[in-house]
């Protein structure tokens, strides 16, 4: 599996022969200016929640892919009004797509779309494919719900949000791979920002006192797994 980080809380992962794009929030962000949202291939496009910074580019990535929207009854709702063809799940639903399962998990965070209209509450996904395991937990605060992810499966890498003030900092991000018993994490929604930018050698130092890695990827840049 391959995990390619687009900025912000958007990412690219490449597994079983299918894209899938998580929280593509790209012609928005500065700091991914180089990165040309037009040329993204997608099959599918997760969605935590509702907010203009994880669903900018949506509607662009779906019509030039004709990409499937996964994500909340709402958020599905909303893209099938625009003629986006979607798969809607909640909270503990799960489905085998053809690239793996997909379970919609437990957030703690706000869901709105930009016109202030609602977006479903809000989640985060559990995929389990043959390629490995991957917990991506969308914006949240730091959840005892967290310590039912590894009860499901053994996950191989956490994404996980760091940037603090409007989700969990490094600090809870630590707790939360205890939780999810994960030593291996991908940092995401930081820098972006004013209110999110973090420190980053504070912050792998943290990590590390605690044996475990934190792993921060320039825009653009990916892992394998």
């Amino acid at each position: 599996m391959k995990i390619s980080y687009l900025g912000h809380a958007a990412l690219a992962l490449e597994v079983a022969g299918k894209h899938l794009v998580v929280d593509p929030f790209i012609s928005g962000n500065e700091l991914a200016k180089h990165l040309d949202v037009h040329s993204i291939k997608a099959d599918y496009i997760l969605i935590t929640h509702a907010h203009q910074d994880h669903i900018l580019d949506v509607e662009t990535i779906a019509k030039n892919t004709s990409a499937k929207v996964i994500s909340n009854y709402e958020i599905v709702t909303y893209y099938n009004a625009k003629g986006i063809e979607g798969h809607p799940l909640n909270h503990g639903g799960s489905w085998p797509f053809d690239f793996g399962k997909v379970t919609y998990v437990n957030a703690i965070h706000t869901s709105s779309f930009p016109d202030g209209s609602y977006g479903g509450q809000p989640g985060g996904f559990l995929l389990e494919t043959e390629e490995g395991n991957v917990y991506i937990a969308g914006d949240t605060a730091l959840t005892f719900d967290m310590k039912l992810i590894p009860l499901k499966a053994t996950i191989d890498l956490a994404i996980l949000p760091i940037g603090d003030n409007f989700t969990m900092g490094i600090d809870d991000a630590v707790i939360a791979s205890d939780f999810i018993e994960c030593n291996k994490v991908l940092g995401y929604h930081y820098d972006t920002f004013g209110y999110i930018k973090i420190n980053h050698i504070e912050a792998k130092s943290k990590f590390s006192a605690k044996n475990k890695e934190l792993i921060l990827l320039e825009i653009g840049n990916h892992i394998t797994i």
